[in-house]
C-alpha cells in the first residue's frame, strides 16, 4: 500500500504564496474567510482526533482555504479513502492542484451544493464533514440549509467537525444534531472553537 504521509516537504516560497493569496481572498471576502491567516498546526492537530479520520473511507471538507488542512487530513487518511474538498473562492481552490494525492477530489463550489457533489462524484455518506466555513458570517438561511444538509448526508455514527472563531454554529446546528461537544484551541489566530457531532448510530 502506498504511504502518501511520505511526501516532499514543501517549498518555503510555495507556503509564502498560499499565505499571500489567503490573505487577497480574505480582504475580497471577510465574512467568507473570516481569518487573516491559515488555522495553526495545533487545530489540525485536533480537527484529526475530533474526527477520527484515521476510520473513515469517505470524508468532507468544506472550505478547504490554502489547503493546509487538506493535507493534514489526507495524510492521516487511510489509503482507501477519499477526500472531497469544496471551496467557493476560485484563487483558493487553485491551491488544491498542487496536492499531488489521487484520493483527493476538488471541486470548485458553495458548501450549500453538498448533496449534489456528492452525487456527481458517486460518493457514498461521508463519515466524516470538517468545516471551518464561518457560519457566523454566513447569511442564516444559507448557514441553516447547509447544517440541516450534512446532518441529512453523515453516515449513521458519522461525525461533523467545525472549527469557528464564534460559538454560533452550535446554536444553529442543534435542531438537526443536538449539542455538541466543545473544545477551545488557543494556539491559533485567533484562538479557535472546535465543535463535534456524532450523528446517531440508529433511530430510537
Amino acid at each position: 500500500m502506498v504511504d502518501f504521509r511520505n511526501a516532499k516537504p514543501r517549498r518555503l516560497r510555495d507556503e509564502l504564496d498560499e499565505r499571500l493569496v489567503f490573505l487577497q481572498a480574505f480582504l475580497r471576502e471577510p465574512r467568507q474567510v473570516a481569518s487573516v491567516v491559515p488555522s495553526s498546526r495545533f487545530v489540525e492537530r485536533r480537527i484529526l482526533q475530533l474526527g477520527e479520520v484515521r476510520r473513515a473511507r469517505t470524508i468532507v471538507e468544506l472550505g478547504s482555504g490554502t489547503g493546509g488542512t487538506t493535507r493534514a487530513i489526507l495524510g492521516a487518511m487511510r489509503g482507501d479513502a477519499k477526500l472531497l474538498c469544496l471551496e467557493i473562492d476560485d484563487k483558493l481552490h487553485g491551491l488544491l492542484g498542487r496536492i499531488e494525492d489521487p484520493r483527493l477530489i476538488a471541486h470548485l463550489g458553495c458548501a450549500g451544493e453538498l448533496r449534489e457533489v456528492l452525487a456527481a462524484h458517486g460518493l457514498a455518506a461521508p463519515e466524516v464533514v470538517i468545516s471551518g466555513i464561518p457560519f457566523s458570517t454566513l447569511e442564516r438561511t444559507l448557514a441553516s440549509r447547509i447544517l440541516e444538509a450534512i446532518a441529512a448526508l453523515l453516515a449513521p455514527g458519522g461525525r461533523f467537525i467545525a472549527y469557528q472563531v464564534s460559538a454560533s454554529v452550535e446554536r444553529l446546528c442543534r435542531p438537526f444534531l443536538g449539542s455538541a461537544h466543545e473544545e477551545l484551541e488557543p494556539l491559533n489566530i485567533p484562538p479557535v472553537r472546535l465543535f463535534r457531532w456524532t450523528k446517531r448510530a440508529c433511530a430510537d
